[in-house]
């Protein structure tokens, strides 16, 4: 398996746009535990810069998964470019939406209290529907090309676009009743950091597992086609039952917030 700095050299290879804008999204990360430390204001019950520090981590990760996913398929350097423009400027324009609103101590997500905020919620929601076509286009782009890795690891890789997908899905879920909370209102009692509710339900949870199901799953497959002495079609069906299982999960975390009923209740 290629180790952390492989994969960045080759992203930064073949996108450097793109690269600089993943690590963008980590330099903006430090910015936010900074003003953790020095800047006490609250919001919705937590900290104003804890919301942009997961996005920035959780947005960069993206990013720069989806650069390197894109040098394993048969692209041309043109139409891979095009596709990395189309996740990574979109997602940079909402990061820093998403700090900037939290600069001002206002919320950025289900935010109408104004035009201004009414218009920067309304623009993230057309951003981030470009990045969902993206997560199609791969879906199709897996079933229909043979990459360049091995069956298991493209199926692994199939199963992943097709989970981010159900979890920008439940993203929608939470634009549509303008809260990630079921049973109460947003910012009640949470888990620490993730801010996850503990008394009530929280899309969040198959939000979160579903946006990185686009690196546990291949990454399963790899370490099974890396280190699992067996035939193709076993190793294929262990990543494909893997990934059923995966999105079994995820589906029981949305029907379990869905009910009111919390991940963990403290």
């Amino acid at each position: 398996m290629k180790s952390v700095k492989e994969v960045l050299g080759t992203i930064k290879q073949h996108s450097p746009i793109l690269y600089a804008i993943g690590m963008f999204h980590f330099i903006l990360a430090a910015v936010c535990i900074v003003g953790f430390f020095i800047d006490d204001r609250t919001l919705v019950g937590i900290n104003v810069w804890i919301k942009p520090l997961k996005f920035s981590i959780s947005g960069g990760i993206y990013v720069l998964t989806t650069g390197y996913m894109a040098t394993l398929y048969p692209f041309s350097r043109r139409k891979r470019n095009r596709i990395n423009n189309l996740v990574s400027w979109p997602l940079l324009l909402e990061i820093i939406i998403v700090v900037g609103q939290a600069s001002r101590g206002v919320q950025s997500h289900y935010n109408q209290s104004n035009l201004l905020d009414g218009i920067l919620f309304g623009i993230m929601g057309l951003l981030i529907s470009i990045v969902v076509l993206t997560m199609v286009f791969y879906i199709v782009e897996t079933i229909r090309l043979k990459m360049h890795v091995p069956r298991p690891v493209q199926w692994g890789i199939l199963l992943g676009w097709m989970v981010v997908l159900f979890g920008s899905w439940v993203g929608g879920q939470m634009i549509g009743q303008m809260a990630h909370n079921v049973g109460v209102a947003d910012g009640g009692e949470g888990l620490p950091l993730l801010n996850w509710s503990t008394i009530a339900g929280d899309l969040r949870v198959a939000h979160f597992f579903g946006l990185h199901g686009i690196q546990i799953i291949p990454l399963f497959a790899v370490a099974v086609t890396r280190k699992w002495n067996a035939s193709k079609m076993a190793k294929n069906l262990v990543v494909i039952l893997f990934g059923l299982c995966y999105a079994s999960w995820i589906a029981y975390t949305f029907y379990q917030a869905k009910h009111g009923m919390p991940l963990v209740g403290l």
